[in-house]
């Protein structure tokens, strides 16, 4: 199987929350029919993308990037490499390399859709079509920041930061 194709069958399975993340939904897949490239950032105008949102399920607390390009408090994730195999593979995979937290669970279904325009960088000017989800750190919670990032910061679920971005505060909502 590959990537492309696990992509569509996790969407087709997933039950979605709402009526909103339900045509989301059906976004992505009309788009992944359409683009046997719509994993990869090459895809364009759009491509499917992989998230995490890294929680300290023992402490309340999620682990956030400020994000060197956007400028803003995100959940950790990005594009999917040609050595994925799965989408939840490509969440966990961006979750280890930018936080540097080893011994992370993956949930296996999506927690949330967000698709968002790009302002910066090599994508300036796409749509992400992002699949998120749910990670568990199960060990150690001492990150490294890496070079995608200016900082990384566990934050309480009730005292997110000011200058997060909305969909974040959507994808926290949903735990």
């Amino acid at each position: 199987m590959t990537l492309h194709d696990d992509a569509a069958a996790v969407l087709t399975r997933w039950t979605p929350p709402d009526a909103e993340q339900a045509a989301l939904r059906e976004h992505y897949l009309r788009y992944l029919a359409e683009h046997e490239d719509g994993m990869w950032r090459s895809s364009w105008p759009e491509h499917l993308t992989a998230s995490a949102l890294v929680v300290d399920a023992s402490q309340g607390r999620v682990l956030l990037t400020l994000h060197r390009l956007v400028g803003r408090w995100l959940q950790l994730g990005g594009h999917c490499e040609p050595g994925d195999t799965t989408l939840a593979g490509a969440a966990l995979r961006e979750a280890t390399e930018e936080s540097g937290l080893s011994d992370l669970k993956v949930s296996g279904e999506p927690l949330q859709l967000s698709r968002h325009l790009i302002e910066a960088g090599g994508c300036s000017g796409a749509y992400h079509l992002d699949v998120q989800y749910l990670v568990t750190a199960t060990a150690g919670t001492d990150y490294v920041v890496s070079e995608e990032s200016h900082d990384l910061a566990w934050f309480d679920v009730e005292a997110l930061p000011a200058d997060l971005d909305h969909t974040v505060a959507e994808l926290v909502g949903r735990l």
